[in-house]
């Protein structure tokens, strides 16, 4: 990070890039925290698209909210929340690339982007879309998570997981080893299959993730219609995710009670049924302040931006995984 002369921006631009599992979404403020321009590109998640591939879709969609916005690259600050950066050596390998969007620049992990929807960014994001992961901060600044560790490892309760599980579920009443569900119909119909093997192709000939996280809109259609398998599935899914945001808040010093709680990714902003599931899972073992639902992390981290130079508290560090604290 640099500092930078009072001069160099007469008309400061504010860049918040919230890059997912499936796609990249980049907003630009003025110093007022008006938004001027935005755009959207593919995946930032190196892990999953290659460094190459992640640099190339910040850039293009930071090239096009500032086009949009009628401002240059570098702006006077960024934050950037990434899916896949959680250690030490995810900064030293992407902020090279990245120096030239801005002048001072915060990289952090997608998650902490919603922290700052939260007063004094105290409390604890839990994000729900491709992929999953809680993280929290408590008053003194530490900073924690749980989950996070992509979709071999984990991701539980993403829609990627709950994606997954339905095929399985769908081959073995297929196979007639498991349980009839409709989701077998509703996944050959979703994707144009004639037979049940039919999958196989589709499903080990393609490694997009979001293809099979999209499975999961048909998960919660079944479930609706009250099909046993399905809401089987929803149910571990709000479970494994209420267990992620209960494991950060037992991580953090929270000695008022009461947690703020920050919801993002996609099954919280568009399944408000599976939204209340989950919180009611949460609410058993701890009671919650503010509950916000943040549907523009890349808005509020644009705007987050503009304070950066003075917010010495945010040292620009990745949080510690829970099981590293331990």
């Amino acid at each position: 990070m640099t500092s930078i002369s009072a001069d160099k921006h007469p008309n400061p631009h504010f860049l918040g890039i919230d890059g997912g599992g499936s796609k990249t979404l980049a907003v630009i403020v003025d110093a007022q925290g008006i938004e001027r321009g935005r755009a959207l590109a593919g995946s930032a998640n190196y892990a999953a698209v290659g460094v190459e591939q992640a640099i190339k879709h910040l850039h293009a969609a930071a090239e096009q909210a500032a086009a949009c916005a009628a401002c240059r690259l570098p702006l006077k600050a960024a934050w950037l929340g990434l899916a896949g950066v959680d250690r030490p050596g995810d900064l030293a390998l992407l902020l090279p690339w990245l120096q030239s969007l801005a002048d001072f620049i915060r990289l952090t992990n997608d998650a902490e982007l919603l922290l700052s929807a939260l007063d004094d960014a105290v409390g604890v994001a839990l994000v729900a879309g491709t992929g999953s992961i809680a993280l929290g901060r408590d008053a003194r600044g530490v900073i924690t998570r749980a989950g996070g560790w992509g979709h071999i490892l984990g991701d539980e309760g993403s829609g990627y997981d709950i994606g997954r599980l339905a095929l399985q579920t769908a081959t073995r009443a297929a196979d007639g080893r498991g349980e009839a569900t409709a989701l077998l119909e509703h996944i050959m119909t979703h994707w144009n299959l004639d037979r049940p093997d039919d999958m196989i192709g589709r499903v080990y000939n393609n490694d997009d993730k979001a293809e099979i996280a999209r499975l999961s809109s048909l998960v919660f259609l079944a479930a609706r219609a009250g099909d046993h398998a399905a809401r089987k599935i929803t149910r571990h899914a709000a479970d494994e995710l209420a267990l992620a945001a209960i494991t950060v808040c037992n991580a953090l010093d929270f000695s008022g009670g009461r947690v703020a709680l920050a919801l993002g990714g996609g099954l919280f902003l568009h399944e408000a049924a599976f939204r209340s599931q989950t919180l009611r899972r949460i609410r058993r073992r701890q009671p919650l302040g503010r509950v916000a639902i943040v549907d523009q992390p890349a808005l509020s981290a644009a705007r987050a931006a503009i304070h950066l130079e003075t917010a010495s508290t945010w040292a620009n560090k990745p949080a510690h995984n829970v099981s590293q604290r331990r």
